[in-house]
């Protein structure tokens, strides 16, 4: 994770009445809103942004000055905005409303306290997607400065008008798909200033409500609260990893193909999470060993151990930063708390993934060459990424440092990290490719001249080699030639450090670095080179609404890193800001389609990044370990996923580019239908071309049923599709309703917008009030649902942490009744904390039927539906 440090201001919503919103709002595919978390516009297309805004504002010299807002929802379409600049030394403050089916009327004040001289400016940034240039054109500036317009006056039209006009209006340079609308430029004079703006839609674009409002108006402070129990687990599924302690009996993890091995040849599916920074270092021994076992019983058989090397992590890997001044030696003390870790996870049948490098910082005493002209942070130490790929004294710091990590003895094993099979996987460097987000480090304006002149003498020679032309080559941000370089130039990297781990003895499967932040497939040639293909995603809101024809889900960038040939694991999944109010869903969508795809190994992150001491009442998006919304279904994830409850696709869809395709053009989720759509039916993967340039790139091997195809733009729905069901039958969302459902015999599950329908699965009956909620049941004795004597169900609704991101949550209580067929004689019981806390609850049974009723004003996450006896036994 690389933005360990940002979090998106919280939605505060005190309301007093319901809506309820028509479907043909939910429904239409542009969708105009206000943005919760700034009270301005928003514009989407099938889910994703068409049109998004924000408040920007600098000082002198381009000089950022942060603005935070926050809005409040009075009532329906009608919101209250507030925020400050401290640096600018300005408020502000806004009253949004809906004026009528088409228009919103936006009324800003900004209140200066004192004069400021020669500022930048700033006001609103409006960016528009320029995949959509040739359905709605560019924006078009309105004349004197008072806004713009997108789109045409016969069709489909968007306009922001301004009155009076603003300081200045302008296009970013170079770019027609940003408009500035400065409220401020040169200074800033003291007193109030107002500010108009009518924002308007026509033709098949809706104006739509705020999520907040969607999800159904209330108060979070009128429900129960919930601080779960740090140091016990609300299941217990440890039973899974029971066959497998301790963790490595089976031999080194091996990659096969496209499978993950065990060295006894059996499947090796992993469900993780991350344990990061503070969380390995400042956790007490005995709590070490509790989070061990609760781990397990919550479900998971992988934990990857992260930011052990951040500079920021106080004391990391190689100690206490604020005293010790290089990266040359291993802490003792911090190493003894990494063998316990690993120890105890072992001894409860999880396996551990190891990073090489995250965000370890280099200092002056690390001998670094040209560490001169390195970027600093505020400390005087630098990060490695980018500059890695042609620097050899920052390779040998990473040779050593990982020679020195994985031969170290663990304490408590009496293995090294390498020679101990409870290790499953390994990385090399996270979040750390040049071809596409560190290339530009090294590029001749970036004032590093000793770094640009290797890197212009390798993309000269590579140039010469192939024939290709020099001056384009190099320009690492444009596709072409400097795509093919930039791929060769990191495969070379990748292939030594490879050896050089190899040399030091590891055994399991590396991953070079990851595809992430919006790598297209161009990005891939280079990650082929490791034995497994690792992806990192983070998803946003209204996931299950993304309608593949027109917009990427965050399982299409996972997806679209399934390269044929290679196993596919998944090291960071999660959703952004926090806390989004249908995160619950999240597990239950990845679960079932990992399941689908055939992935090898999928990683949430994070279980936690603090100490685990239960002291803290912190609560964040990498602090799973605490989050009812999380954990109401990350166990039930765990559960389908790890017993392959759900079946892999039985149809094969190869996305084949030739490699003027692939290298000549950006392709991701974003801009081909071929790659959202195909998952929605099959299994999605992509064949890497032979290359005559990349000699090293191995074309893929492709099935003899599997459908190829060679146009990124080819959609396999149809054009007037609403929902989508998988090629096994199990699997079913409707994005137009935003509902996903999964239907097998072992598991059985609802999540959405569910208030208001009933759906009917195979042994389940569900009928809500609750707009949006996550309901799943499933057999813990691995008969199917209808003969099971041993239920678990887990239950999804929102979770709102006290103010200022506090503990425990508000979680919104389960309105309307849940129907299950399963054998007479079992007994309903409450699950939130250790056994010894189960409560009986009432439940009829009529024709075979069990119905149970959720009243709306207690919440529990999870249920238990078995044998009286059986819960007895339990519990001694």
């Amino acid at each position: 994770m690389t933005c360990f440090f940002y979090r998106m201001p919280l939605l505060s919503v005190f309301l007093l009445t319901v809506a309820i919103w028509p479907l043909s709002t939910r429904a239409a595919e542009w969708v105009a809103s206000v943005d919760e978390r700034s009270g301005l516009p928003q514009v989407t297309r099938g889910g994703s942004p068409a049109m998004a805004s924000q408040f920007v504002f600098w000082g002198g010299n381009w000089d950022w000055a942060d603005f935070t807002p926050s809005l409040k929802v009075i009532s329906p379409f009608v919101y209250a905005m507030e925020g400050k600049s401290q640096k600018l030394d300005f408020d502000a403050t806004g009253q949004i409303r809906k004026q009528d089916e088409q228009t919103l009327s936006i009324n800003l004040v900004l209140d200066a306290r004192s004069l400021k001289t020669n500022v930048m400016g700033g006001g609103i940034v409006f960016n528009f997607d320029p995949a959509l240039a040739e359905a709605m054109g560019e924006p078009v500036l309105l004349p004197g400065n008072r806004g713009w317009t997108w789109g045409n006056a016969q069709g489909r039209r968007i306009e922001m008008r301004f009155e009076p006009a603003l300081a200045r209006v302008y296009f970013e340079p170079g770019d027609r798909s940003q408009v500035r609308a400065f409220l401020y430029k040169d200074r800033i004079k003291p007193g109030r200033e107002n500010f108009k703006a009518t924002f308007s839609v026509s033709g098949d674009v809706v104006l739509g409500p705020t999520a907040a409002e969607r999800f159904g108006i209330a108060d979070p402070k009128s429900w129960p609260s919930d601080r779960l129990d740090w140091k016990t687990a609300p299941v217990d599924l440890s039973f899974l990893n029971a066959p497998e302690k301790p963790a490595g009996k089976r031999g080194f993890v091996k990659a096969v193909g496209e499978q993950l091995l065990f060295a006894d040849n059996t499947p090796a599916r992993f469900w993780g999470t991350n344990l990061s920074a503070y969380t390995l270092f400042q956790t007490p021994d005995d709590a070490i060993k509790l989070q061990a076992k609760r781990l397990s019983a919550l479900g998971f058989n992988l934990v990857r151990l992260h930011h052990h090397d951040s500079w920021w992590v106080l004391p990391n890997i190689f100690g206490d930063g604020r005293k010790v001044h290089d990266t040359q030696r291993l802490s003792e003390e911090s190493l003894k708390k990494l063998d316990l870790w690993i120890k105890s996870l072992k001894d409860e049948g999880i396996y551990v993934w190891l990073d090489m490098h995250v965000q370890r910082a280099l200092w002056a005493n690390d001998n670094i060459f040209a560490f001169d002209e390195l970027p600093k942070n505020e400390y005087g130490i630098a990060d490695l990424k980018g500059y890695a790929y042609v620097n050899e004294t920052i390779q040998r710091a990473m040779k050593r440092f990982a020679k020195d990590y994985l031969s170290h003895v663990n304490s408590y094993t009496g293995l090294a990290y390498k020679d101990d099979p409870a290790v499953a996987a390994v990385l090399i460097t996270n979040e750390n490719d040049i071809t596409q987000h560190y290339g530009n480090a090294l590029l001749p304006d970036k004032s590093v001249p000793k770094h640009n002149e290797l890197y212009m003498k390798a993309a000269k020679a590579f140039a010469k080699q192939h024939n290709l032309p020099e001056d384009q080559t190099w320009r690492s941000w444009e596709p072409g030639p400097a795509k093919l370089f930039l791929n060769d130039l990191e495969r070379r990297f990748n292939v030594d450090m490879i050896e050089s781990l190899r040399e030091t003895g590891v055994k399991v499967p590396i991953a070079t670095t990851s595809s992430w932040g919006g790598n297209g497939l161009s990005a891939l040639p280079a990650l082929t080179a490791g034995d497994v293909v690792d992806v990192h995603i983070y998803g946003g809101p209204g996931t299950l609404e993304k309608n593949p024809l027109a917009s990427a889900s965050l399982v299409d960038w996972i997806g679209a890193g399934q390269v044929v040939g290679k196993p596919l694991t998944v090291t960071e999944w999660n959703n952004e800001p926090f806390p989004i109010a249908d995160r619950h869903s999240l597990p239950l969508y990845m679960a079932g389609t990992a399941s689908h795809q055939g992935w090898d190994a999928l990683m949430q992150y994070a279980y936690s990044q603090e100490p685990l001491t239960g002291q803290s009442e912190s609560a964040g998006n990498w602090h799973a370990y605490n989050d009812p919304a999380m954990l109401a279904t990350l166990p039930a994830a765990a559960l389908l996923y790890r017993r392959g409850d759900v079946h892999e696709a039985k149809t094969s869809y190869v996305f084949a580019p030739t490699p003027e395709t692939l290298f000549n053009q950006r392709i991701t989720p974003d801009s081909s239908a071929l790659l959202r759509t195909a998952m929605e039916k099959g299994k999605l993967q992509i064949a890497m071309p032979q290359t005559p340039q990349l000699p090293w790139l191995q074309p893929g091997i492709i099935a003899r049923n599997a459908q190829v195809f060679h146009d990124p733009a080819q959609s396999l729905l149809d054009a007037t599709a609403s929902e989508s069901t998988t090629d096994t039958g199990e699997l079913k969302r409707n994005w137009k309703q935003g509902l996903y459902t999964i239907d097998t015999p072992r598991t059985q599950a609802a999540t959405g917008w569910i208030g208001g329908n009933s759906i009917q699965l195979g042994n389940i009956q569900v009928q809500l009030k609750t707009a949006y909620a996550s309901v799943v049941v499933q057999s813990l004795d691995g008969v199917p649902v209808g003969k099971s004597a041993d239920l678990l169900i887990s239950l999804g609704t929102r979770a709102v942490p006290k103010d200022n991101d506090k503990t425990p949550f508000h979680v919104e209580p389960l309105e309307g009744t849940l129907s299950i067929q399963a054998p007479p004689g079992l007994t309903l019981f409450t699950q939130g904390g250790p056994l010894g806390q189960l409560g009986k609850l009432p439940a009829t049974y009529l024709d075979g039927r069990y119905t149970i009723k959720f009243d709306g004003l207690q919440a529990s996450n999870w249920l238990l539906l078995k044998k009286a006896s059986q819960a007895s036994e339990n519990l001694k």
